[in-house]
C-alpha cells in the first residue's frame, strides 16, 4: 500500500502480521501467512512497478485482507464501530456449537476442504462419481480440465439463491435449495452441454458459449419462475457472461479458452508438483478481476471484492479499503480437489482467509458475539458496499480466525491437520446454517442482504 510520498515496506508488515495476537508463531497457518507475505515482499520490491501497480497487487492478497480485517475489528475492540459491538465472552460457546455440528456431520473427522465439490454430493447421492465414470475416457489433463470447468461456473453462479429458490433433481427425487441445490443446477447444466459451443463436446466449458449465454435457457436449466424466484438471477447471468470475455482476455492464464485451461498455467507455476494456494488465488484474481460490476478502480482496474470502510486503515491509494474476494477464495478452496486429483499438491492452505458471507457472519451473530449497536442492523435491506455489511464482513474475517483455535483444541487437532477451509467446512458455515434454521422462519440470514447475484 504506497502514495507517492509513503512507501508500503513489505519486511515490516511481514513482522506486524506474524505478531498479531490471532496468529500462534508455531503453528502451520502462521508458517502459510509469514511465507506467503515474504513471497509478496519479493514480488513488490521491483523499482519497475508503478505505485499503482504494487497497491494493486496488494489488494490481491489474503494478507491484505487480514490486516485491512484487523483494523476494522480492532476499532470494534475499542468500540469505534458504527454498527456492530463485540463480546469476546461469547467466542467459546460459539466454538462448542461448532464442534458440536462438526461431530455430527463427520463422527470420524475427516473433513473436507470447504469447496463447491462437497455440494454435488449433497443428499448421499455421489454425483462426482458419476461424472467422473462419463469422464473416465479422456485422460487425466482432460478430465481436470472439465472439472474446473464446472467449478468455476458453479461457483460463480453461486451468490445466494434466496429463501425461496428451489431445484428439483428428476433423477433423485430431491429439492434442494440454496448453495448446494444451485451446485446441483449448474451441474445438470453442465452435463447438458449449456455451456459448450461445440455439441460434440457437450462436457466442456469455454468462452464463446459464457459470452453468448441465453438468459433464457439458463433460467430454464435453474427451474426459475414467478413461483420459483432466483434471487440475483440478472447479475449471475451478467457475471457468466463477463467470464467468457474475461477468458479470451487471457489467454495466458486461460489458455485454449476455457477456465478449464488454468490448470495448464499453475502447473507452469508450481515447484515440482507444489503449488502455494496463494499462488491460486493470485491467478484467479488476476483473470477474473474484470468480470465484477460497478467496483471500486485503481489505474482503471476493477478491484472486484473490495469495499470502503472508515476503519479500514491504510495510506495513500489503498486508504480506507478492504479487500474480501470471497467468491473468487471460495473457488480457490473449490480448485484443491481437482488439482489434486490431477497430481498437484496444494500447501499453505493457512494463508487464505476466512469467507466473509452470511453464514459464517451468521454464526457469530447469532451466538452473541456480535452484537447490533442500533435497529437498524436487522430491520432495513442493506447493499454489499453499505457499511454496515462491510463492518459485519471484515469482523466475520477476523473472527473466523479467533474461532479456529479453540475449535482445533475441543477437537483434538492440529492446524496442519484441520486448516481453516476445514474449520469451515465443519464447521462454522455449517453452524451459522444451523442458527438461521433454529431461529428464523425459512433459515434467512439475520441481517436482511440486498444481493446483486456477485458478492454473497
Amino acid at each position: 500500500m504506497a502514495s507517492a510520498t509513503v512507501r508500503w515496506r513489505p519486511k515490516h508488515f511481514v513482522r506486524k502480521i506474524v505478531r498479531c495476537s490471532f496468529v500462534d508463531d508455531k503453528s502451520s497457518q502462521s508458517r502459510d501467512i509469514a511465507q506467503g507475505l515474504r513471497h509478496h515482499a519479493r514480488m513488490s520490491s521491483s523499482t519497475a512497478r508503478s505505485e499503482t501497480a504494487t497497491a494493486i497487487e496488494y489488494l490481491r492478497t489474503p494478507l491484505a485482507i487480514r490486516a485491512r480485517c484487523e483494523n476494522i475489528f480492532q476499532a470494534g475492540r475499542a468500540d469505534k464501530l458504527q454498527h456492530f459491538a463485540i463480546d469476546m465472552s461469547k467466542l467459546d460457546a460459539a466454538a462448542d456449537r461448532v464442534v458440536e455440528v462438526t461431530k455430527k456431520a463427520y463422527p470420524s473427522l475427516a473433513i473436507p476442504v470447504h469447496g463447491r465439490m462437497n455440494h454435488f454430493r449433497v443428499g448421499g447421492v455421489d454425483r462426482v462419481g458419476e461424472l467422473n465414470a462419463v469422464l473416465a475416457a479422456l485422460p487425466s489433463p482432460a478430465r481436470t480440465r472439465a472439472w474446473i470447468d464446472l467449478i468455476m461456473v458453479s461457483v460463480l453462479l453461486d451468490a445466494g439463491a434466496g429463501d425461496a429458490w428451489r431445484f428439483n433433481e428428476a433423477s433423485s427425487g430431491q429439492s434442494i435449495g440454496r448453495s448446494e441445490g444451485l451446485a446441483v443446477a449448474s451441474l445438470h447444466a453442465f452435463k447438458a452441454g449449456l455451456f459448450s459451443s461445440d455439441p460434440a463436446q457437450p462436457l466442456r466449458v469455454d468462452a464463446e458459449a459464457l459470452k453468448n449465454l441465453d438468459p433464457q435457457r439458463l433460467a430454464d436449466a435453474f427451474q426459475v419462475s414467478d413461483k420459483n424466484p432466483l434471487a440475483g438471477r440478472d447479475g449471475r447471468i451478467e457475471l457468466v457472461r463477463q467470464l467468457g470475455h474475461a477468458v479470451l482476455a487471457s489467454p495466458e492464464i486461460f489458455p485454449g479458452g476455457r477456465p478449464g485451461g488454468l490448470l495448464d498455467y499453475l502447473h507452469d507455476r508450481a515447484d515440482g508438483t507444489r503449488l502455494a494456494a496463494p499462488q491460486i488465488l493470485a491467478a484467479l484474481l488476476r483473470g477474473l478481476g474484470s468480470i465484477w460490476p460497478g467496483r471500486v478502480t485503481l489505474g482503471g482496474v476493477n478491484l472486484g471484492d473490495v469495499w470502503r470502510h472508515p476503519a479500514a486503515g491504510g495510506t495513500g491509494e489503498t486508504e480506507g479499503l478492504v479487500p474480501f474476494h470471497k467468491l473468487s477464495q471460495w473457488l480457490s478452496y473449490s480448485l484443491f480437489e481437482p488439482l489434486e486429483l490431477d497430481g498437484l499438491v496444494v500447501e499453505q492452505a493457512g494463508a487464505l482467509t476466512g469467507l466473509p458471507e452470511y453464514r459464517n457472519g451468521g454464526l457469530f451473530f447469532d451466538m452473541g458475539v456480535l452484537v447490533a449497536k442500533h435497529d437498524g442492523v436487522t430491520r432495513d435491506a442493506h447493499k454489499p458496499g453499505d457499511e454496515l455489511i462491510v463492518e459485519w464482513r471484515a469482523l466475520t474475517v477476523a473472527l473466523l480466525d479467533r474461532i479456529a483455535d479453540p475449535v482445533r483444541k475441543k477437537l483434538g487437532k492440529a492446524p496442519e491437520d484441520l486448516p481453516l477451509a476445514k474449520v469451515i467446512e465443519g464447521g462454522t458455515w455449517a453452524t451459522g446454517r444451523v442458527l438461521a434454521a433454529e431461529l428464523r422462519p425459512g433459515g434467512g440470514s439475520p441481517i436482511q442482504i440486498v444481493s446483486d447475484g456477485t458478492v454473497f
